[in-house]
């Protein structure tokens, strides 16, 4: 808030605010924003895991909750192949995990229109969650260094985002004894985000 509070103090005092000087304020409102979504992401990425309880959630209610609290431009679709309808997991973990994928998915699309399809099936023992956009993709050198916590293959200028969404991802994966990669769906663009956990029924 502190910015904030210096252009409320400048136009108290009669300063105009223009040129170099509402350059700088908005410069540090954008980098205050961002320091602001890394701890909040950090804070996030400790509690996995945590404070909750572990039961039986519909993945279906679960990814309504999210399109509620995140925002999908108009131009874009989500669509749902839930085959397995629910997740032993814990309730907070799952709402990171689909805001996560979904959110990552959005921001790093380049066409103001876009089809990201959620699924989720049993196979060999094992809920397999995905997440599958219609992007430009991301690079085959670079397809592990993308879970990495702060990573991003854009600068921040181009893309806002603290680089915490699949390395979020993957500690829950991993929480759960489970894994979190990226598989190729045979489309030339696009990239689908596969997060496997062990199958278990509740008690």
């Amino acid at each position: 808030e502190l910015p904030q509070w210096i252009a409320e103090d400048l136009r108290d005092a009669g300063v105009p605010i223009n040129g170099a000087v509402e350059d700088s304020i908005a410069l540090m409102n954008r980098h205050t924003c961002r320091l602001d979504r890394m701890l909040v992401d950090l804070l996030t990425f400790s509690r996995i895991g945590r404070m909750q309880e572990v039961r039986e959630i519909s993945l279906d209610e679960a990814l309504s909750h999210v399109l509620d609290e995140i925002h999908v431009p108009a131009g874009f679709q989500i669509l749902r192949a839930l085959d397995c309808a629910t997740l032993m997991i814990g309730e907070r973990d799952i709402l990171t995990l689909l805001t996560a994928l979904l959110s990552n998915a959005i921001k790093h699309h380049d066409r103001g229109t876009g089809k990201i399809i959620v699924a989720s099936y049993i196979e060999r023992g094992e809920v397999v969650l995905s997440v599958q956009d219609n992007g430009p993709g991301i690079p085959d050198g670079a397809q592990e260094r993308v879970f990495g916590a702060m990573t991003t293959l854009k600068p921040r200028d181009e893309v806002e985002g603290s680089g915490m969404g699949l390395a979020l991802a993957r500690k829950i994966a991993q929480h759960y004894q489970g894994r979190a990669s990226l598989r190729d769906h045979g489309d030339a663009r696009g990239t689908r985000v596969e997060v496997r956990l062990p199958l278990q029924r509740p008690a």
